[in-house]
């Protein structure tokens, strides 16, 4: 009897195991045709249409591949023919070049995130369109993405800097026409980095410099402008590829491991640094196109790797040296369209099947090709002498007037300071000689009394408390919809809202009794508006509405914040989020900032504001990480209501 018992234990316990691996199986493959809807049935995943066994079996072709372990999806592979090759897409759907108008990208990541052990994805010219949504992170197991030639565009989402376990990131070919998240250090296994052909504006992250794991870099065909970092911390780094940009700078340092440096088509200016004659596995480098002056290291000539060397167009000058020797493999090299003078080298006039070498459009002493005439070049020189001149001339100038408003601002500085001694000496006197033994030191009190002046003094220059339209503040919160909703707490809703100006403020809702004081309530917030610290919240204004629906009683009160983008404390203390954890050095600078604020309001004001809800959710940070304190002063504002509600209840 025990061996049955024991046989009916063995045969549920299998049933138990086994049901579920099917019902994964299952769910994955309901997952599958859902994408496969969502994209509208593109041609290449006709194949499902009559198969009928495991999609984990099906062979994989160049167009599509799935892949899985333990029949759980973790590689998806889809390949279209929708190029987006259109210069004029303005992020609607175009006919038989995107998805159509009903196509919700929204929608299609959401199902791509319920494949939860998905390690690769791959979605290339399917035409898909739309800003990439935030929710992507969600995909936090992927190694691999690849969005390429599609029709996104917008901001890649900051939130991408979560998927910690991403290696290979490409979204080539699509109209981003942001700027590339400065976050992206977060991705510490991060190898390859592709972003080409978008319209990213902006300057190169300096977070791309602290991804050590980099081997490729490739935001070619973009706006990127401004300075390009140093790279020599990038030790990994081989394929650099920045051509047709806008930066504008000196050329960096650059690691000495790279093979490959494609900056052509920029900005660069001054002299090409001698550390680029030291990189000994350089094979490709290309300069041209650019405003680099002075004369070419001859080291680059002669790298061991080099095969393919352009310099040209450029405003290179001055001569080559006669016994300038070139490396066994430089196979290609183009100094043409620069200001060179003197003899060609010999390495370098050597014309053979071995070598290809152009350097027309010089001042070189040789007839063979067209070349200027040597005063053409002597001209470029003077003319370029005379601009230096001219700006060293006027960096002394500038110079020189700064120094005298500097003095001339020390010397008004040192009289108001003359003058804000005489008038606290003269509060000091006044407040002694008004105020006989009364019970308080006359020095505390006129101490006191000095304080309230110079808070009313830092306060005159302050903005008057603004008073907001409610119709404003709808507008702002696109009618206090859920998608602007930030939070709920005793006090109130927390709503976030874009002014007219652009610029991003929190709503905090509150109701309040009718026979709340409005008189009181806007005096108190007229105090609160003139607080500014460093480490508080500031209140911009207010807007009173007196009709609350379902409470005659009541009014609603919105208040209005500045807008801190970086979450609470409470955020970055949790352990579900391990990439936003704070260091204990960062946690004691936060700790400390909220000292000073507190400080402050406990003896900077008077009367002083106690009870400011100290809690780890109403220490915000901003997007440095520097501590703001909100919800201040909530209890002298909400203490009458409380009061007031009470006799109500009495009553």
């Amino acid at each position: 009897m025990g061996y049955f018992y024991l046989f009916v234990l063995t045969l549920f316990s299998w049933s138990y195991f086994i049901r579920p691996t099917h019902g994964l199986q299952t769910y994955h493959t309901q997952l599958l045709l859902q994408i496969r809807m969502h994209l509208e049935y593109p041609s290449q995943l006709q194949i499902l249409d009559n198969y009928n066994g495991d999609l984990c079996n099906l062979s994989a072709t160049g167009d599509v591949m799935i892949s899985c372990q333990d029949n759980l999806v973790t590689e998806l592979k889809i390949r279209g023919d929708k190029l987006a090759n259109i210069s004029g897409f303005n992020g609607y759907a175009i006919p038989s070049k995107t998805l159509s108008e009903t196509f919700s990208i929204d929608s299609l990541v959401t199902t791509l995130t319920r494949l939860t052990s998905l390690r690769v994805l791959s979605l290339v010219s399917l035409g898909i369109w739309g800003p990439l949504p935030d929710k992507i992170h969600r995909l936090y197991s992927l190694e691999l993405l690849d969005l390429s030639s599609n029709f996104m565009f917008g901001s890649i989402p900051p939130q991408i800097s979560r998927m910690v376990k991403l290696q290979t990131l490409t979204l080539d070919g699509n109209y981003f026409n942001d700027t590339i998240p400065d976050t992206l250090d977060s991705i510490s296994n991060l190898t390859v980095l592709s972003l080409r052909g978008n319209r990213l504006e902006g300057q190169f992250p300096s977070s791309i410099c602290r991804i050590s794991s980099l081997t490729d870099i490739a935001l070619c065909h973009n706006k990127l402008s401004g300075e390009l970092p140093d790279l020599s911390s990038l030790t990994r780094l081989r394929v650099l590829d920045l051509r047709e940009n806008q930066l504008d700078s000196k050329l960096p340092g650059m690691p000495q491991g790279l093979v490959t440096a494609l900056l052509a088509k920029n900005l660069f200016s001054g002299e090409i640094p001698g550390q680029f004659g030291k990189l000994s596995h350089l094979q490709h480098l290309d300069l041209s196109f650019n405003h680099l002056s002075g004369t070419p290291p001859s080291a680059l000539f002669d790298l061991p790797s080099t095969t393919y060397l352009n310099l040209a167009s450029n405003m290179l000058s001055g001569s080559l040296p006669e016994h300038l020797t070139c490396g066994s493999k430089l196979g290609f090299v183009d100094i043409s369209s620069n200001k060179l003078s003197g003899e060609l080298p010999s390495c370098l006039d050597n014309i053979s099947d071995k070598r290809v070498v152009k350097f027309g459009g010089n001042c070189l002493s040789i007839d063979r090709q067209q070349q200027h005439q040597a005063s053409h070049c002597k001209e470029a020189n003077t003319r370029k002498s005379r601009r230096e001149i001219a700006v060293l001339i006027a960096i002394i100038v500038g110079s020189v007037l700064l120094l005298v408003l500097l003095a001339f601002g020390v010397y008004i500085l040192s009289r108001r300071c003359c003058r804000r001694r005489t008038f606290e000496t003269h509060i000091r006197q006044k407040v002694v000689q008004d105020n006989p033994t009364n019970g308080v030191s006359p020095e505390v009190l006129a101490n006191a009394r000095f304080i309230s002046e110079v808070v009313k003094l830092g306060t005159q220059g302050a903005p008057v408390c603004r008073l907001f339209p409610l119709e404003e503040l709808k507008e702002a919160t696109n009618n206090f919809d859920s998608s602007m909703f930030m939070g709920e707490s005793s006090t109130g809703k927390l709503y976030k809202g874009r002014l007219e100006n652009g610029t991003y403020v929190a709503i905090r809702s509150l109701t309040l009794l009718k026979k709340y004081s409005i008189q009181n309530l806007k005096v108190r917030l007229e105090f609160f508006s003139k607080l500014h610290h460093p480490h508080l919240v500031g209140l911009l204004g207010h807007c009173i509405d007196g009709g609350v629906q379902d409470d005659p009683s009541a009014n609603k009160v919105f208040l209005v914040y500045d807008y801190v983008p970086n979450g609470n404390y409470h955020m970055h203390l949790s352990e579900n989020c391990p990439e936003k954890v704070l260091k204990w050095s960062d946690r004691l600078a936060i700790l400390i900032d909220v000292a000073k604020a507190v400080h402050f309001l406990h003896t900077g004001v008077i009367p002083g504001v106690f009870n400011n809800r100290l809690k780890t959710n109403n220490i915000l940070l901003d997007e440095h990480r520097i501590a703001k304190l909100s919800d201040y002063g909530m209890s002298i504002i909400m203490e009458e209501n409380e009061k007031l509600e009470v006799c109500f209840l009495v009553i």
